[in-house]
């Protein structure tokens, strides 16, 4: 199977849009990170050891002919300061269904099990949106391609684009990663990732965020992508419905090489 063209999905944002209100343009961060949360409003002048930290909760629960409950999960903490800005993401995702097995016996059985942990240092260059960051991520995926995913890179960032209600940010650089297959095989090697974050401010009330970031090492193209719509609530509430999509172009005979999720969450920032 082709690898998917997730870096496509960066691009589908740049199409011309008529400009909104100048209010619009402070719902924007003016420093971009890739990682950053859907709707965390910056100040102009970032006081010194300032925190913006979002945390989302999604649910579904089925029952009757499909039983079933699925639950994902997030927390996306950044802490600006003069020089640094600094971002730590916790996230998960399970699915849990019962089965019906031949002898008519119902039991619970595990279908989707991901954690998601990274870190971020961006420092701030002299240049209005540029800086050199350190980036650091660790997957846990029972069902995935890989069931352990480490990786690690260096790079420089900077804002390519940048308009009252439109931002695009771009980051490359050097890599490493190790990962651990189910059969216990495991694989590292030497990577270069490129990640992109195009945001644009719908309206006062509305936000799209697409991300996408790839990996190519030696022997695998490890990529992910996610297009989100959030809408505000209040000022500390926001609605987020999200599509995200995982690929790697060398998985085991029995994988898939795509792994897609479509959620709807609701986002806490504080």
């Amino acid at each position: 199977m082709k690898p998917f063209p997730l870096y496509a999905l960066a691009l589908l944002g740049l199409a011309h849009f008529p400009a909104h209100a100048d209010g619009a343009a402070d719902e924007l961060p003016t420093i971009g990170s890739i990682h950053s949360a859907l709707k965390v409003a910056r100040p102009e002048t970032i006081p010194e050891g300032s925190w913006f930290t979002s945390a989302e909760l999604g649910a579904i629960s089925t029952s009757g002919n499909t039983t079933g409950t699925s639950i994902s999960g997030k927390i996306d903490a950044r802490h600006e300061t003069a020089d640094w800005s600094n971002e730590y993401i916790v996230s998960g995702f399970f699915k849990e269904d019962e089965i019906t097995d031949d002898d008519g016996e119902r039991y619970r059985t595990r279908s989707a099990e991901r954690w998601t942990a990274s870190a971020k240092a961006a420092y701030k260059l002299m240049k209005e949106g540029s800086r050199a960051f350190v980036l650091g991520s660790h997957v846990n995926d029972k069902f995935g391609a890989y069931t352990r995913y480490t990786s690690f890179a260096v790079g420089h960032g900077s804002q390519l684009y940048n308009t009252a209600d439109k931002a695009l940010d771009v980051e490359i650089g050097p890599g490493y990663f190790s990962g651990e297959r189910e059969t216990g095989e495991r694989e590292s090697g030497m990577t270069v990732r490129g990640a992109a974050r195009f945001r644009w401010q719908v309206s006062p009330s509305a936000a799209f965020v697409q991300t996408v970031s790839v990996e190519r090492g030696t022997s695998n193209v490890h990529s992910i992508a996610e297009s989100a719509l959030s809408t505000k609530i209040n000022d500390t509430m926001q609605m987020k419905a999200a599509f995200s999509a995982r690929n790697d172009t060398n998985v085991p005979v029995d994988k898939k090489n795509l792994d897609t999720q479509t959620s709807l969450t609701l986002v806490y920032s504080f």
